[in-house]
């Protein structure tokens, strides 16, 4: 059976469950990263040296970063209308997924670590507005996407873009910041909410 490794709340780890309930699998989730499981340990780190979820174990097949773990299990399954065959398509989503690894979250993380998990390393005042400022430019970027869309990120079809992005929006939304109005990221959002997936995965805790 398929491994999922790492604790619920981490933001990389929903991504995983969310996609493995839309794609219907059996899994057992392992909450590595909380009490009694640490990520330091040599068993852990035997499986991804930079002591990070999530990680999959699937047939002794290990795996690790997030994004490559939803591209390979939709792979898995053939669920081409998740990762599209057609190449231009295919970029569109991979594009909008690494978007969200690198643009997105550099943005929001000095914000989040110090307001939500209060990292003494995270303090600076200056450093958080401009993070927060950062996140509200990028979050503004998914706005005119959708918009443009009137669906999801890269048209009206669901994708592992929208599963990276959602749970993004999610956090975006429930952190004690100062946002913008953005309408069609306010939709989107409610949009994913159909998706009992998101309900369970992604949208189901604090950020």
């Amino acid at each position: 059976m398929l491994k999922v490794l790492g604790r619920s709340n981490s933001i990389n780890v929903k991504k995983v469950l969310w996609l493995c309930h839309e794609l219907g699998l059996a899994y057992e989730h392992v909450e590595w990263g909380k009490e009694g499981l640490p990520l330091k340990s040599d068993d852990f780190l035997a499986l991804n040296p930079n002591a990070k979820v999530p990680v999959i174990v699937d047939d002794g097949f290990v795996l690790w970063e997030s994004n490559t773990i939803c591209r390979y299990l939709a792979g898995c399954q053939q669920r081409i209308d998740l990762l599209p065959s057609d190449i231009r398509q295919r970029a569109r989503v991979e594009q909008w997924m690494d978007w969200q690894a690198t643009e997105l979250n550099n943005a929001w993380r000095y914000a989040f670590m110090g307001l939500v998990r209060k990292s003494p390393e995270y303090r600076d005042a200056q450093e958080i507005a401009k993070s927060i400022e950062s996140w509200n430019h990028h979050i503004r970027i998914l706005d005119q996407a959708v918009a443009q869309t009137g669906a999801f990120v890269t048209g009206e079809a669901f994708t592992l873009a929208d599963i990276v992005l959602g749970v993004a929006v999610h956090r975006w939304f429930m952190s004690p910041i100062e946002r913008f109005d953005l309408p069609h990221v306010a939709a989107y959002y409610e949009r994913l909410a159909q998706r009992p997936g998101y309900l369970l995965h992604g949208r189901n805790s604090v950020p």
